[in-house]
């Protein structure tokens, strides 16, 4: 009788488990580079987002700066005073923007007076600056918004600080002295331009009294018409725009908005010329 033999069994290699753990593997970076290509795309969003805030928040300080040179609010009526802030239309602050020729020339005496303001401070006063220009005791830098380093010039931490001597700001806040709304807590008109929480936060604004020479008053700017005259496209002296300032002035207004992330923060300038009007 023949013993009954039992079939052999093969040995197992285990090849389908080394198969599933690879998958399982490859499943895993591609769901880790998923989220890491989403998390990078939302910080991009996120500071794009933050950038725009910031910039719109300089174009509205940059308008608030006009018309704290014109003296008016926001819906263009002329500034009133107020009787419970004295810095709405400027009404006990020393700096004011001048509205004749002499008083140009005592702002900018008094700004640049080293007894007043030491020369190795900004040259300015709740916003009002005289022109930046190198001086022998510092360097007056342009882009002094680029600038940490004290021995290097004037840096953005000057500028947004206040005087040593009697704490008067060196520059100016939105609504400040016109008086433009920022809301509460609760509901803000701008979260930033409301932040006054530190000089690194919110925005500001200085303002550059340029003074051109009195001849320039008999110069004109825009010719639109040379159909008249003497020889091949002569000139109309009557057709010649003229610059009508009063006083003889041109404005650079700096702005800057810092944005609800540490590093964001955008810089914007213009030059305002105040015509005045002919009735």
């Amino acid at each position: 009788m023949n013993a009954f033999k039992l079939p052999r069994q093969k040995k197992q290699r285990g090849i389908s488990l080394f198969i599933v753990i690879i998958f399982v593997m490859l499943s895993m970076l591609l769901a880790l580079w998923a989220s890491r290509t989403s998390l990078f795309n939302e910080l991009i969003v996120g500071n794009d987002a933050d950038y725009q805030r910031a910039f719109e928040a300089a174009q509205a300080i940059l308008q608030d700066a006009e018309l704290d040179i014109r003296g008016e609010n926001a819906d263009g009526s002329f500034c009133i005073p107020s009787s419970s802030d004295g810095n709405i239309c400027r009404r006990t602050t020393p700096e004011k923007i001048p509205l004749e020729a002499q008083e140009v020339g005592i702002l900018l005496a008094d700004l640049a007076d080293s007894n007043k303001i030491p020369d190795t401070s900004p040259k300015c006063k709740n916003g009002i600056c005289i022109k930046r220009s190198d001086r022998p005791a510092i360097k007056d830098k342009q882009d002094f918004w680029n600038n940490s380093d004290s021995t290097k010039g004037i840096t953005l931490a000057q500028m947004t600080g206040v005087h040593a001597d009697n704490t008067t700001p060196v520059g100016a806040r939105y609504g400040q002295f016109t008086g433009a709304a920022i809301g509460d807590d609760d509901n803000p008109a701008s979260a930033i331009l409301r932040d006054r929480s530190a000089a690194n936060q919110g925005a500001w604004y200085w303002i550059e009294i340029l003074p051109y020479d009195e001849s320039s008053k008999n110069s004109g700017v825009l010719v639109n018409d040379t159909s008249t005259g003497t020889g091949t496209n002569a000139i109309n002296p009557k057709k010649i725009l003229a610059l009508n300032l009063t006083p003889n002035i041109v404005y650079r207004i700096t702005a800057i908005a810092y944005g609800r992330k540490p590093n964001t923060m955008v810089v914007l300038q213009q030059t305002y010329a105040r015509q005045k009007l002919k009735d």
